[in-house]
């Protein structure tokens, strides 16, 4: 294992609802999203674009990823597939496990899983991989993050108590987005211990999440994306978000499933670099409400 920072990666990303006049508000509103990632993450940036929707023009999953900023991975001769994707997901990158410089470290990630089409996942934290990869027969790793760890974990698990058995088996800083590649209509987000994350609704019904509530008041104030909701997750939230995909017909994005679980971090996991570029009162806010459970710390 590679420490490389204790910085904290950003998250975001967009499920589109049908009804949306016009899709280039949601799409900047992501491309905004991920601009205002960059202060929690310019080791690397990726994002990927997921179809599903008939008629669309973009089917499967595209992800484009590279070293530095968000600004200079995103090119937009993208917009157009931005677009058509019913979801996106965005991710930038601060080095905690594994070289920055290695391109399999770099998210969004694809990892398979037996007998299925895999996941395609984004993750911000820090988590303890090792015990992880001890207590469950994984596959052998294709770069040194813990990320892909927990990715592994999750690939393949569809129902809620699975999924949140994986989430209670984290021992470290986590907040996870992913898609499962055969259902690219719904997105799975997890908030397990300290690692924040956010969700808005529009006035069109597009659901979006990031890592900090005030990237939200920004896209508002500098696009046409106006939200009705913003929340902050609890940790030990679970949700899985977005359209049925039936032949025929169209739904607005909501949560399709939602669990709990007990998050547990380590005594050295609390640090105020979880609340990177959070306003004082978000901030506030926010560490009122934590509740994870302390890992024991082993005696010499």
């Amino acid at each position: 294992m590679i420490r490389i920072s204790s910085g904290m990666c950003g998250l975001f990303g967009v499920v589109r609802s049908p009804f949306a006049d016009d899709p280039g508000r949601a799409s900047d509103a992501f491309v905004t999203l991920g601009a205002l990632a960059e202060e929690r993450g310019t080791d690397s940036a990726g994002v990927a674009l997921l179809g599903g929707w008939p008629g669309l023009g973009h089917d499967g999953c595209r992800v484009v990823k590279g070293r530095g900023r968000f600004s200079a991975i995103w090119r937009t001769e993208l917009l157009a597939e931005l677009d058509r994707a019913p979801v996106a997901l965005g991710h930038t990158r601060w080095a905690t496990q594994g070289s920055p410089v290695e391109p399999a470290n770099a998210s969004p990630m694809l990892v398979g899983a037996p007998g299925a089409a895999g996941i395609v996942a984004t993750h911000n934290g820090d988590v303890d991989a090792g015990a992880l990869r001890s207590r469950f027969a994984l596959p052998a790793p294709s770069g040194g993050t813990d990320s892909e760890a927990v990715f592994q974990l999750l690939a393949g698990r569809r129902d809620p108590s699975g999924v949140t058995g994986v989430l209670e088996a984290l021992v470290g800083r986590a907040a996870l987005a992913w898609v499962d590649r055969d259902r690219p209509t719904q997105v799975h987000l997890a908030r397990a211990a300290l690692s924040p994350l956010a969700v808005a609704v529009d006035a069109e019904q597009n659901i979006y999440w990031a890592s900090n509530p005030r990237w939200f008041r920004v896209v508002q104030r500098y696009t046409r994306v106006r939200f009705v909701t913003i929340v902050m997750l609890r940790e030990g939230t679970y949700m899985r978000v977005g359209t049925e995909k039936a032949p025929g017909r169209r739904d607005r994005p909501q949560v399709l499933a939602a669990a709990s679980f007990v998050p547990t971090a380590r005594p050295a996991d609390l640090d105020d670099r979880v609340w990177t570029g959070f306003t004082d009162t978000d901030r506030a806010r926010d560490q009122a409400t934590l509740h994870h459970r302390l890992a024991a710390v082993a005696v010499a």
